[in-house]
């Protein structure tokens, strides 16, 4: 039932994004700002290979500018912020991932974290 509003509820932000014709929104307003190139429409947390593969490539460089601002924001801790890695390597890490037939369902935020845990970034 909670997925179901989910799915509801970004249906209805689509809707109302295609309608406006623009990629800007109002984060006050919680409509997503897409005008980084970010189009797929979704929370960050929320974005899965499923996403990756049907977006084009200013979609996806969007969408690694977004989970890298998702990361590296900050973590509480003593080092002050998340781990991240170079925009090219997530591309490249997002492809080979989300190229797997059961990958379908990845969070690329988790992906990303996992990879950049390990980078000397």
């Amino acid at each position: 039932m909670v997925q179901h509003a989910v799915r509801a509820a970004i249906a209805a932000g689509l809707a109302a994004l295609a309608a406006s014709g623009c990629g800007g929104g109002d984060p006050a307003a919680g409509q997503p700002d897409l005008s980084s190139g970010a189009r797929i429409g979704a929370p960050t947390r929320l974005l899965s290979c499923a996403d990756w593969k049907d977006a084009d490539i200013r979609e996806r460089y969007g969408t690694i500018k977004a989970v890298r601002e998702f990361a590296g924001g900050p973590t509480g801790s003593p080092a002050g912020h998340g781990a991240t890695i170079e925009d090219d390597d997530a591309y490249d890490l997002f492809e080979r991932w989300c190229g797997e037939s059961y990958a379908s369902g990845f969070k690329l935020y988790k992906l990303y974290t996992r990879a950049a845990a390990f980078s000397a970034r």
